[in-house]
């Protein structure tokens, strides 16, 4: 009975102690605020606080976007124009080449014997032919059989004119400059003219194929500036212009294709790869808003404009384009309005703010 009556004796002074504590901190606060000069509370600042900023009308490009893939502006397959067997391999993979330059041998032995064969075959014709009007001349030759020495002497170059051609068809030639691919055979290899080499690529300028919806095809034209990024090069960009336009649209995707065409004279974008691109349909003024100051609820979308210094009056606005941070505002606001564009969320229908500051219009870089 001890030991409880001594804690709750205990109890009571320690909340004794807390509500004299409290009381104290009480007074002593009423003390101070009574102290306060009579200006301060009229001091205080009332209202939210926002920043604002002005609506501007800027140069817009309007901008449509779209995903196509590269193509060499030249492409082939280099395939041997007869069978045989590969000697050489003169080309190393990813290595550029001029029109002309020799990429494999084939074996020439029977080409090159047969040659000497039509040399010597016009060799003998081209004497014969000499004896031949020689001989007409003294009239000791009939007419019928000159004319048999000149038709020997014509099948005799035509001979070596395709004993030339079938050597020199024993080495594989680019065809024009460009960047080989893979080598797909090898040293020893029997080859005919179905046979896959390698790959040339002329890719000084890459090609884009893409495709557009069909709302846009009499707006696109030939020459329209496109700018382009590819993941694979995230800190560069490209850039080019249509090329051309498909005179077809897909019945089933309705959209039609297009070809835009962009320098590579570094030649870093290889033919096949993904790329995304931006097309530049026209320039026009626009009146813009950060997008922060934009808000969204259900199917509307409104915006707070600041009345004087004092209060914000919600209204509501139809949106056009978003560009880099930005966003057209179609109707509902007017140029050199002011907008909130930070503290948006805790506002309401003529509340009151309290103005930290005013930001700079936005600026729209050109794609």
């Amino acid at each position: 009975m001890v030991s409880i009556f001594k804690q709750l004796v205990g109890l009571v002074v320690i909340g004794g102690v807390a509500y004299g504590g409290h009381a104290a901190y009480r007074h002593y606060q009423t003390t101070q605020e009574a102290q306060l000069p009579a200006s301060a509370a009229a001091d205080k600042p009332a209202g939210t606080p926002v920043e604002l900023v002005r609506a501007v009308v800027a140069p817009t490009e309007t901008l449509v976007e779209a995903v196509g893939t590269t193509l060499a502006r030249r492409s082939i397959e280099i395939k041997p124009l007869t069978s045989g067997r590969v000697e050489r391999i003169h080309f190393e993979t990813g290595q550029p080449v001029s029109a002309g330059e020799v990429l494999v041998s084939l074996d020439d032995d029977i080409e090159r014997a047969n040659l000497a064969e039509a040399e010597a075959t016009l060799n003998e014709a081209t004497l014969a032919l000499e004896r031949a009007n020689t001989l007409r001349n003294t009239s000791t030759m009939s007419q019928a059989q000159a004319e048999t020495v000149v038709s020997q002497h014509a099948i005799a170059r035509a001979a070596l004119d395709r004993a030339r051609r079938r050597l020199a068809d024993r080495e594989v030639r680019a065809p024009f400059d460009g960047i080989t691919g893979l080598a797909r055979v090898d040293p020893g290899a029997i080859v005919d003219d179905d046979t896959v080499i390698t790959t040339l690529d002329d890719r000084r300028e890459i090609d884009v194929e893409f495709s557009l919806p069909e709302t846009l095809y009499g707006r696109v034209t030939p020459g329209l500036e496109v700018s382009a990024d590819a993941a694979a090069f995230p800190d560069r960009d490209f850039s080019g212009e249509i090329l051309s336009i498909d005179t077809r649209v897909d019945p089933v995707g309705r959209a039609f294709k297009l070809r835009a065409r962009i320098p590579n004279e570094d030649q870093v974008l290889p033919a096949g790869m993904f790329i995304h691109l931006t097309v530049v349909l026209d320039v026009r003024d626009a009146l813009l808003v950060p997008e922060e100051a934009v808000v969204a609820e259900g199917e509307s979308t409104y915006v707070w404009v600041a009345d004087g210094e004092e209060r914000v009056t919600r209204r509501n606005v139809s949106l056009g384009q978003r560009t880099l941070g930005s966003v057209e505002v179609v109707s509902g606001l007017d140029e050199g309005e002011r907008v909130v564009v930070r503290g948006v969320q805790r506002l309401r229908d003529g509340a009151p703010i309290r103005v930290l500051g005013e930001r700079e219009p936005v600026e729209v870089p050109s794609a």
